[in-house]
């Protein structure tokens, strides 16, 4: 009995280390394509727009929502990191990078808002 049980614990630590890694991989994926898509969609703006705004507003809006995604993806990994390895340092380590990554977590998504309101104001056609 004891066999099985050491068995199923370290079948459930490999699926939890393949786990981690896949999402890990899987917010550097955001990342990079984030950049990607930001850069040519934000290069398309500025030509259409070329007098409004300048050409790193449109990359901060659209990359700000890639980075969102991302972040929630590494602190997924980093949950289950802990579940792998649990321990006091592992469990302080991991309210540390919660807490830093929600509070940019907020203020991209913060951030991210107003931009658009911003956005969506200039665009907007004051009528007088």
């Amino acid at each position: 009995m004891k066999d099985s049980i050491q068995l199923i614990r370290t079948w459930l630590d490999h699926a939890g280390e393949l786990t981690e890694t896949l999402l890990n991989a899987i917010s550097l994926f955001f990342i990079v394509v984030g950049v990607v898509v930001s850069l040519v969609r934000s290069w398309k703006e500025r030509q259409r727009l070329r007098k409004l705004y300048p050409l790193h507003l449109f990359f901060r809006v659209v990359f700000a929502g890639w980075l969102v995604v991302a972040l929630e993806f590494q602190l997924a990994a980093d949950i289950v990191g802990t579940i792998i390895s649990p321990g006091t340092a592992h469990l302080v380590e991991l309210g540390a990078i919660a807490l830093i990554r929600t509070f940019l977590n907020y203020f991209l998504s913060r951030e991210l808002k107003e931009e658009m309101e911003l956005g969506a104001r200039k665009r907007t056609p004051v009528i007088k």
